[in-house]
């Protein structure tokens, strides 16, 4: 794929047959994808390159992005992950001191064909009606049926291992901490008796979540998530972690069958989004397809166990059933939108996670206690040994 010498036009077919026209504004090329909507105002380059959003084409509702242009220190991964990006209107003149290259330029180099000019409005309310679905978005000139055909016969998300094709191969050791600016004030590390070793499992991790365990005062070492239980706890670890990542989680099966032997142990366990759902399913519960998903920076949570609302920011479009947890194991937060269950907890083991991604700081840092918690339960256990 390369960038058109002159402005091209770029279209988006649903697999229902409905046409959207507009400007390319990325890479020269076809794609398929699930087609989402994400409902955040900023943030556009952390939706890029997290690497739960492979396998979709995301459209952005707010009307303008790209204002302030592309920064690489906010960069989730290596690489842009979307299969494509839809937009009302990239900003071409980006305003911001950190800014390295406009969005456009970044799309086009990263070989992530792109469109704006098209009626996001319109869009979103045909996936909120009639729920996500595969979708092509192309800047080539090929007849807008053949278009349609591809969205069809494009597979569906449901019982996709997606995890496998974005999580690291090799064991790595992570350590960056967060900025402060992140959040503006830092994460309190807590004073621990000697350095806890906190094990990530990687289906897909974020960078932000990385630098945030480092920040809490771990030495982290992050591995393939289709690590074995018994190579992980030959690492020694202090505290399990379970990344985000995209995908059907049940078709996660070598990490569900890992994390349903690393619960049998005494390792706090902590998971956000996919590892949410991978612990779930792990416990012997049962995850679903949304009907549109949850994508946005401003969702409001409630944790049930005191009642406190906090607003977060999320990328999923599975949950768990929480009439399938089993005892021993409630649900712990709720989502105020569709009452959905946003978090579950163990009733008598250091193990928990959430549906919603608290590293992303949406602005509010409400979430950040979780990355406390976990602290103390990591530091409960060192204490105990």
């Amino acid at each position: 794929m390369t960038n058109p010498a002159q402005p091209r036009t770029g279209r988006l077919a649903l697999a229902d047959g409905t046409i959207f026209r507009g400007r390319s504004v990325g890479a020269v090329g076809t794609v398929v994808g699930e087609a989402v909507f994400n409902t955040g105002m900023t943030g556009y380059q952390e939706v890029l390159t997290d690497p739960s959003y492979r396998g979709q084409i995301v459209a952005m509702t707010y009307p303008e992005i790209g204002n302030y242009g592309i920064i690489p220190a906010d960069m989730e991964s290596d690489r842009a992950q979307v299969s494509g990006f839809v937009m009302r209107q990239c900003c071409d003149h980006p305003s911001s001191f950190r800014s390295v290259e406009t969005l456009s330029a970044f799309l086009t180099r990263s070989n992530i064909v792109a469109i704006d000019d098209i009626d996001t409005r319109s869009l979103t309310r045909r996936l909120r009606v009639a729920g996500v679905m595969n979708a092509c978005i192309t800047s080539d000139d090929m007849p807008d049926l053949e278009l349609v055909n591809r969205a069809k016969h494009a597979p569906s998300m449901a019982g996709l291992d997606l995890a496998s094709a974005v999580a690291t191969s090799t064991t790595y050791a992570w350590s960056e901490p967060s900025s402060t600016q992140t959040f503006g004030t830092p994460l309190e590390a807590p004073a621990f008796a000697r350095q806890p070793h906190v094990i990530a499992l990687d289906f897909g991790i974020k960078r932000n979540i990385l630098r945030l365990l480092v920040s809490s005062g771990y030495r982290v070492t992050v591995v393939p998530g289709t690590t074995s239980a018994a190579a992980i706890m030959e690492l020694k670890p202090d505290g399990i972690f379970l990344s985000n990542g995209p995908g059907d989680p049940a078709a996660v099966t070598q990490g569900i069958a890992t994390v349903k032997q690393l619960v049998q142990t005494d390792v706090p366990m902590f998971g956000i989004c996919l590892g949410h759902q991978i612990l779930s399913l792990a416990y012997g519960a049962r995850t679903y397809k949304l009907k549109f998903g949850h994508r946005g920076a401003n969702h409001p949570i409630k944790c049930l166990s005191n009642g406190e609302v906090e607003i977060a920011s999320h990328n999923h479009g599975f949950a768990v059933d929480p009439t399938s947890l089993p005892k021993g194991v409630r649900m712990s937060h709720i989502n105020l939108n569709d009452n959905t269950c946003a978090g579950i907890e163990h009733e008598t083991k250091a193990q928990f996670s959430v549906q919603y991604h608290p590293e992303a700081g949406p602005g509010p840092a409400d979430p950040l206690y979780l990355f406390r918690r976990f602290a103390a339960d990591v530091q409960r256990r060192i204490s105990s040994t």
